[in-house]
C-alpha cells in the first residue's frame, strides 16, 4: 500500500497527477469515514475535501513511521474534530435540511444497493462513535489493529476488546432488525 506515499511524494515534486492520484485513491473512503463521525454525507464530502486542501496548502511532511493512508486518516480525524468542535453540542435541523438528508438517504442506497448492505450501514449508524469507527477502519479499510490504535489513539488491547464489543453490538443490533445468519 505504498501507493498513497509515492504519489503524495510525487505532488511534492511538482508532478500535477500525483494529487490527482490521491483523491482517485482515497477520497470515496475518506467520505464514508468522515461520515461515521458526523453522520452527514454532504458535510462529510466537504470535510474531504479540506483534508486535500491541507495537502495542497500546507504539504505536511509523511514520515512514513506508519502507513500512508493511517497518516491520511489522522489528518482527515483532525479536521472533522475541529469541525465538530465549531458546531457545537448543539445542532438544529431545518425543515429544508430535513429534505436534503432524504436525498443523502437515496444517495446511499444507491450505493450500497444489496439489501445486507443496506443493513449493515443503518446498523452500525445505531452503535456509539467508537463502535462505529474501530468497525469501520478494521473491516471496511482493513487497517491493522496497531494502525487503528494509532488513530484512535488507544492501546492494541484497548482496539482488540473495543472490537469485540463493537461486533456484539453490531450483531445485537442486526438481529433486532430480523437479519438471519446463513448457517454453513
Amino acid at each position: 500500500m505504498e501507493n498513497g506515499a509515492s504519489s503524495y511524494r510525487r505532488f511534492l515534486a511538482d508532478e500535477n497527477d500525483g494529487l490527482s492520484d490521491l483523491i482517485h485513491e482515497y477520497n470515496d473512503d475518506l467520505v464514508f469515514y468522515i461520515n461515521s463521525f458526523v453522520n452527514n454525507i454532504c458535510v462529510a464530502e466537504e470535510l474531504t475535501e479540506e483534508v486535500f486542501v491541507e495537502l495542497v496548502v500546507k504539504k505536511p511532511r509523511y514520515s512514513g513511521k506508519s502507513s500512508f493512508k493511517t497518516w491520511l486518516f489522522s489528518i482527515a480525524k483532525h479536521i472533522t474534530a475541529d469541525y465538530i468542535k465549531a458546531q457545537g453540542k448543539c445542532s438544529y435541523t431545518s425543515v429544508d435540511e430535513m429534505y436534503q438528508l432524504s436525498d443523502e438517504e437515496n444517495l446511499e442506497k444507491r450505493f450500497f444497493k444489496e439489501d445486507d448492505k443496506i443493513l449493515l450501514y443503518k446498523c452500525l449508524g445505531k452503535l456509539c462513535s467508537d463502535y462505529k469507527q474501530v468497525i469501520y477502519l478494521s473491516y471496511f479499510e482493513e487497517l491493522s489493529n496497531t494502525e487503528t490504535a494509532s488513530l484512535m489513539k488507544k492501546t492494541n488491547r484497548q482496539v482488540e476488546n473495543l472490537l469485540y464489543r463493537a461486533k456484539k453490538a453490531l450483531r445485537k443490533e442486526l438481529e433486532k432488525e430480523g437479519y438471519v445468519y446463513e448457517e454453513f
